[in-house]
């Protein structure tokens, strides 16, 4: 970097970065004081990221309604919805934006330097000079509005983060979450709800909105971040020659003050709502929470971090294994919070009796003061340094670029402290200054300091309450009416009226020759080729062995596959139990704390699972396998696969306690998946009534699975003697030498080795005779709804278009994104006020539209039926086609972590999937024209005909629709 043409900028400080392979360099801008930072290195995957300090004085949800509102257009780019167009036509790899408790960050990624530059320069253009001063419809679109069709009414309210924020405080994890908060800090700016609590968001107004843009988005305040291989002199100097020079300094006010220490622990009661079908009884939860210190400090913050794992994390833990003893919860579980500048570490108890929380207080209280005086297991802390320290290493953040997750990391301490701001991307040192302190009983001082002497903190109770999202629509309604009583005639009226305008300007077509001020690449700028695939496939004594050579920097990724073919359907449930089971119970050498442990310490991991992979050829066949997933450093290989050696060879199902307690756990948080991620499950259990696979992976995974183990829960004592044989048997049936394949990602050095291993775990494996009754799966078109306590729907239909007679193309993929970023965005985001709508299509022909935090569910049906209407007509000139062309593959040349590339490489193996076969969807991708995309109405006609439909909702709008489902059931029972 030239530093000295950056006159506008003052150099704070320079630091090698050694941990991540770089230089990082701190700078001041001269003229506006705002905090510029750059991290050079070879890593293609550039990031960009502007952040403001934004801490909200109320719940109106005003930094989030910012947060979307600041993309619908700006100075130099007046399109509606920038941000759209540049995810149908940029290359990013990441392109999001987000809100925290106390700051505001906009965070974009790409690999193709001229989409770097335009991506960053459509983003500092929407946060300095946003369209939001001009057009109130955006504030009013993304935020809340009055919607009153007719003067009588009836009057609703509606927008874009008002029902995203109804649908997350539908579940009590997150009530929960925002509740522990709150009591800590009662008095600062994490008292309030960032993102917006419904009740309180129609509270905001539009000029307290302008306000808090006017106050925050100044470059005084900003926090601008670049990482990656670029010319840092050129990308900066845009920066300030663009868009800072213009601004004057200013003191802007945003210091996030911290809490005051409390006298004494504050004792707070609240609520959250469940379903007339849930159980009231032994369904709270009890959470013990304190404050410790704060995120500047990066040995605590770590400690802590391990301190979680030790404490509670590690199946076996003290903490958790006392509480679950004296059966407070029916699950327990805690977290450290270091993402804010006051850190906080909590105990939750979920499933628990309120009148037990003074014992619950007391277990942890003993169980600590115990831990302080013996010392805590130098196994469970070692154990927790190196999970740490291998993830850490690792820096595989899956398809995240390692950039942006290095970024908001550093963001942690940067918005508080200037002095360290490189802190979290130096921890090495961190982690060998812990494992000299793990000996000195510096986490137990830790656990003395802030768990026990303590009086900073809270003891919450979560109650729930039948009937509370029915009296707080009831209010709501009531509230609303009310309201619209008090209008006279002319202002009724004004109310109809801005409903239509708001719609007509949501209905306004974009103005072609405005789209053109997006600056975007050409198809000539995009890759014709495939990234290959990674796949040797080699031989074990008759076991697959895929190889997958990648340079891993030292780590070898073993999947261990047993093939579950000839799995007969009734034993799928179990199947599904098993993966949560091997690994966390005793085994012939170690209980199951010390084997989790013990693993931990000496690898990067074991966990098992099921996989499922579809046939690119065939519309029903699919293969599924039981898998034993790890991950090691090299030289640990022998010690990892005696901890695998150790689990599917010697693990016993005999504690019946322990397998209730797994039962307890598994229920308890596929209760929160089922509905936080209930897209998801509706799209599985719509897909269920048709597809062999879908049924598969709901009755070994979704709502089929989760009313298994909630039988199995409230039946445990009189089944609890057949599931230890249903599993035993299960085990001998399944992990055996036949049906192994493997799947291994690594360097060449380390491939002899991992070879001979496998050899000699085949000889470990069952070999005796058993009994085979295969039996096939079968489907039951059903069209259900699935009721729950949120006040949101998640509505998902499903078909296959390959069993109509219609071929797989890679056009599909652009209609995908076509479909998400304009006809449903437009319909069910835009205008129906829905946090997210999505489709997929795969080769097997299974297709899903779904919506996300839905306030309909009748409407959103409707706007799927015009989904072939919208197809037929799709007429797009070369400028928009080429942006549908380079948004799609913007999503398939994601850069690949080593894990992923054996991953992508692994399932096309099993999929069928040829290097040929994606070739062929890839030119098919760049070749597309409007014809092309028109030629699939009747394949989503055909999708459609299918009428497959299920919908995961609230009581209220499912009873309302009730005609349109062959069974209404609770998502929840008991």
């Amino acid at each position: 970097m030239n530093l000295d043409s950056l006159t506008a900028y003052r150099l704070v400080k320079k630091e090698k970065l050694n941990d991540i392979r770089s230089t990082g360099y701190l700078f001041r801008h001269i003229k506006t004081g705002a905090r510029v930072m750059a991290i050079e290195n070879d890593d293609e995957n550039k990031v960009f990221n502007i952040a403001f300090r934004t801490p909200p004085k109320n719940s109106t949800g005003v930094a989030h309604i910012l947060e979307h509102s600041v993309l619908c257009g700006s100075k130099d780019f007046p399109l509606k919805d920038p941000f759209v167009e540049l995810v149908k036509g940029s290359l990013n790899t990441f392109l999001n934006a987000m809100t925290y408790p106390d700051k505001t960050c906009y965070p974009v990624a790409s690999c193709n330097d001229q989409d770097f530059q335009n991506l960053m320069h459509v983003y500092l253009d929407a946060v300095f000079y946003p369209n939001i001063y001009k057009k109130e419809e955006i504030f009013r679109q993304e935020g809340w509005n009055y919607h009153l069709e007719k003067t009588e009414g009836p009057l609703t309210y509606n927008g874009v983060v008002y029902n995203e924020m109804k649908g997350a405080f539908s579940s009590p994890d997150d009530v929960l979450e925002r509740d522990i908060m709150n009591s800590l800090f009662p008095d600062v700016t994490y008292g309030c709800e960032s993102g917006g609590d419904p009740e309180n968001i129609p509270d905001l107004s539009y000029e307290e909105f302008l306000d808090f843009h006017r106050t925050y988005y100044h470059p005084s305040n900003s926090f601008i971040y670049l990482y990656g291989n670029m010319d840092m002199t050129e990308k900066l100097d845009f920066i300030d020659k663009k868009y800072l020079s213009a601004f004057d300094s200013l003191h802007v006010d945003s210091e996030i003050q911290e809490q005051k220490p409390f006298d004494k622990m504050h004792d707070l009661v609240m609520e959250y709502p469940v379903a007339e079908s849930e159980s009231e009884e032994n369904n709270s939860y009890l959470a013990y929470s304190v404050v410790t210190g704060n995120t500047m400090n990066s040995l605590e913050c770590t400690a802590f971090d391990v301190l979680d794992y030790a404490l509670l994390g590690a199946p076996g833990a003290p903490l958790k294994k006392a509480l679950l003893d004296a059966e407070i919860g029916s699950d327990v579980y805690g977290s450290y919070e270091d993402g804010i500048r006051q850190t906080y570490f909590d105990v939750i108890a979920k499933g628990a009796d309120p009148s037990r929380k003074e014992e619950f207080v007391s277990i942890i209280r003993r169980v600590l003061t115990e831990i302080v005086q013996n010392g805590i297991d130098p196994k469970a802390l070692e154990a927790g340094i190196n999970c740490m320290e291998f993830r850490y290493r690792e820096a595989d953040f899956s398809s995240y670029p390692k950039g942006l997750i290095y970024g908001l990391d550093i963001l942690d301490n940067w918005l508080y402290d200037d002095e360290h701001p490189f802190a979290q991307v130096q921890l090495i040192p961190v982690f060998d200054k812990l494992k000299e302190l793990k000996n000195q009983r510096y986490f137990e001082g830790l656990i003395q300091k802030y768990l026990l002497d303590n009086t900073h903190g809270s003891i919450l109770t979560l109650n729930p309450s039948r009937g509370l999202t029915a009296r707080r629509a009831k209010a709501l309604e009531e509230k609303l009416a009310a309201h619209l009583a008090s209008l006279n005639d002319e202002e009724k009226a004004e109310m109809v009226q801005k409903t239509v305008e708001l719609e007509r300007y949501q209905e306004t077509p974009e103005d072609p020759e405005t789209a053109k001020c997006i600056p975007m690449l050409k198809r000539e700028d995009i890759r014709k080729e495939i990234t290959p695939f990674t796949n040797e496939a080699l031989d074990i004594d008759g076991s697959l062995f895929l190889y997958h050579e990648v340079p891993t920097n030292g780590i070898g990724y073993l999947d261990l596959m047993f093939d579950v073919k000839d799995l007969p359907a009734e034993k799928v449930p179990y199947l599904g139990l098993l993966k949560s089971v091997l690994g966390y119970v005793d085994t012939a050498h170690y209980t199951y704390g010390e084997l989790t442990n013990e693993i931990n310490a000496e690898t990067g991991g074991i966990m098992c699972g099921v996989e499922v992979f579809d046939h690119a050829e065939s519309i029903d066949e699919f293969r599924a396998f039981f898998s034993v997933r790890g991950k090691t450093m090299y030289p640990k290989t022998d010690v990892l696969f005696k901890m695998i050696r150790e689990i599917l060879n010697t693990s016993s199902l005999e504690d019946t306690r322990r397998l209730h307690e797994i039962i307890s756990q598994v229920k308890s948080r596929a209760q929160s998946s089922l509905v936080s991620a209930g897209h998801s499950t509706a799209v599985l259990r719509a897909a269920s009534y048709t597809s062999p696979m879908a049924a598969f992976q709901d009755a070994m995974a979704g709502i089929a699975y989760y009313q298994f183990i909630e039988t199995l829960d409230r039946e445990f004592e009189e089944r609890k003697e057949t599931l230890v044989a249903e599993l035993t048997e299960l085990m001998r049936e399944l992990l055996r030498p036949e049906y192994l394949c493997i799947s291994y990602t690594g360097e060449k050095e380390s491939l002899s080795d991992v070879r001979k291993q496998v050899k000699a775990l085949r000889q470990t494996l069952h070999q005796e005779a058993v009994e085979i009754s295969e039996q096939s799966i079968t489907c039951e078109k059903k069209n259900e709804a699935f009721t729950t306590s949120g006040q949101v729907q998640y509505v998902a239909q499903t078909g296959n278009f390959r069993k109509k007679g219609f071929a797989y193309s890679g056009a599909l993929n652009i209609l995908k994104v076509a479909l998400s970023y304009d006809y449903l965005w437009t319909n069910i985001r835009v205008k129906g006020g829905a946090y997210g709508c999505m489709s997929g299509f795969k080769r097997s022909g299974e297709s899903f539209f779904v919506s996300y935090r839905d306030p309909h569910l009748k409407r959103t049906l409707d706007v799927f039926k015009g989904i072939p209407e919208y197809v037929r007509n799709f007429n797009a000139d070369e400028r928009e086609m080429t942006k549908y062309i380079i948004g799609t593959i913007s999503g398939k040349d994601v850069p690949r972590t080593p894990k992923m590339q054996g991953a992508i490489s692994k399932n096309a193996w099993f999929c069928g999937v040829t290097e040929e076969m994606a070739q062929k969807e890839r030119d098919e991708i760049l070749n597309a024209d409007s014809t092309s995309m028109q030629a699939l109405a009747p394949l989503i006609e055909a999708v459609l005909l299918n009428n497959a439909i299920c919908v995961v909702g609230s009581e209220p709008a499912v009873n309302k629709e009730k005609e349109l489902f062959d069974n209404v059931l609770p998502l929840i029972n008991g």
